[in-house]
């Protein structure tokens, strides 16, 4: 950690908005105007949207994070948690990741913490769910799946087989959806090397407590896909919820009971929780209550946006609030880098202002839906064309955008990998074994060596 006379702009995150506002701040910034410190546990910012791609192998996991410090380079970037913020005091409290907790002053705040999993106290959620919030957990939920169908191929006991063979998705928004169709795609085509595991022989069930799914997609749209996914074997239930998971055995409201290897948890957001420690003012869901220039109330020195932050929608008008999507994450953060330079010189600030572009969703390869502009429509492979260019474009950096489309090109033309590497989730185990010291004899089986050694041939 440096030490400096400047004053120091501290962004709390390295997600979207805390890397794309840095990028700005340094961009706008005149050189020695300011020192930009980033602080976030994680060294990279991950592409959230690709997830579901990267959980069914259609992008590899590397390519959907940009590292920190060599996409800031005029920035200082900090590993760790920033668990408190005194206001007054204009000092945040650091967590490192490794050593003491360290105390660091600051002129001007970015707070960009974003969201984790909104959960919720089921029984046995918590030892049996997955989440798909971070590539760790994308990377992990591809190589559960496809050692299930390990496990199916090689036991005899029907009960086990039919639990690894049961897939079951808690949550009807985009990154519900678009998980079980990559994941059901992904399965359909790695049965083709199982002798005994065919698709006809899994079971996938959405749950989703609304009465739709994919309701930023509108009502004919959310019903086409669940009529088209419907078609490809998956089980949509709507207005309901599960009860129970205990020992991956799920009960749902509706009645319905299964033993599943596999329970996906994507029912929505919430934000982080450690804004509690900021000294900021919350809105009613938690979040941190900002003016239309992404200033926090109350507060000239101290920004917020994306799903962290309370932003009022302008383009829909008063009293509606921006979603917590990417697309405006981006945008917002541009705006907060601006207001941000424009706030150390003493200039106005800017009101945040973007009227949805639409959504795209992809629902496996060759399959999606989108809604452009609020009125044109796309399904199919139109959409999954469309989905793809978009996002491959939104990937930050140069270098990841090239890697990306390089991968789907070479899709084109190779097999798409289905192999379990399920080993990586503790890859010491093997090598602590054979480190261990073998187990002493009984004295038993000693004493009967003993004997046979003193028999004379």
């Amino acid at each position: 950690m440096s030490t400096t006379e400047r004053p120091r702009i501290l962004i709390v995150g390295g997600g979207y908005v805390g890397m794309y506002a840095a990028m700005r701040i340094l961009k706008k910034m005149r050189y020695g105007e300011a020192t930009v410190t980033v602080v976030d546990p994680r060294s990279y910012m991950t592409y959230l949207p690709f997830l579901p791609e990267a959980a069914a192998g259609n992008v590899a996991p590397r390519n959907l994070v940009a590292p920190l410090r060599s996409t800031l380079k005029g920035a200082e970037v900090l590993t760790g948690h920033v668990t408190a913020v005194d206001q007054e005091r204009k000092i945040a409290t650091i967590s490192p990741a490794a050593g003491d907790s360290y105390e660091l002053p600051f002129e001007y705040l970015v707070v960009a913490l974003g969201s984790v999993s909104r959960t919720f106290p089921i029984p046995g959620l918590a030892e049996n769910g997955i989440g798909i919030k971070s590539v760790e957990e994308a990377i992990s939920l591809r190589n559960h799946v496809i050692a299930q169908l390990d496990k199916a191929e090689s036991t005899t006991d029907e009960a086990v087989r039919k639990q690894a063979l049961t897939f079951v998705v808690i949550g009807g928004g985009f990154a519900g959806i678009e998980t079980v169709a990559e994941l059901e795609d992904m399965v359909r085509d790695a049965a083709k090397n199982y002798r005994n595991v065919k698709r006809e022989d899994m079971r996938f069930i959405v749950v989703e407590a609304a009465n739709r799914i994919l309701p930023e997609m509108g009502p004919d749209l959310g019903l086409w896909t669940k009529e088209k996914l419907e078609e490809r074997g998956i089980e949509i239930y709507i207005e309901t919820s599960m009860d129970s998971c205990v020992d991956k055995h799920v009960v749902l409201k509706n009645g319905i009971e299964v033993d599943a290897s596999t329970i996906v948890w994507t029912a929505g957001v919430k934000p982080n929780p450690a804004l509690a420690n900021f000294g900021l003012p919350l809105g009613p869901r938690g979040h941190v209550d900002t003016a239309p220039t992404l200033q926090v109330q109350g507060f000239d020195n101290v920004w917020a946006a994306g799903d962290n932050a309370q932003v009022p929608d302008l383009a829909v008008g008063e009293g509606a609030w921006c979603p917590p999507n990417a697309q405006h994450a981006v945008r917002q953060a541009i705006v907060l880098g601006d207001n941000v330079v424009s706030g150390m010189r003493g200039f106005p600030q800017k009101e945040y202002k973007h009227k949805n572009l639409g959504a795209v969703a992809g629902l496996g390869l060759h399959k999606g839906v989108a809604i452009l502009f609020g009125k044109y429509k796309l399904k199919g492979r139109p959409a999954w064309w469309f989905h793809r260019l978009y996002h491959g474009s939104r990937v930050p950096t140069m270098n990841r955008k090239v890697r990306v489309f390089a991968d789907w090109t070479l899709a084109m033309f190779l097999k798409r990998e289905t192999v379990s590497l399920v080993e990586m989730e503790k890859p010491r185990e093997v090598f602590i074994e054979a480190a261990s010291p073998a187990p002493k004899p009984k004295p038993a089986v000693a004493a009967e060596a003993a004997k046979t050694e003193k028999v004379p041939a």
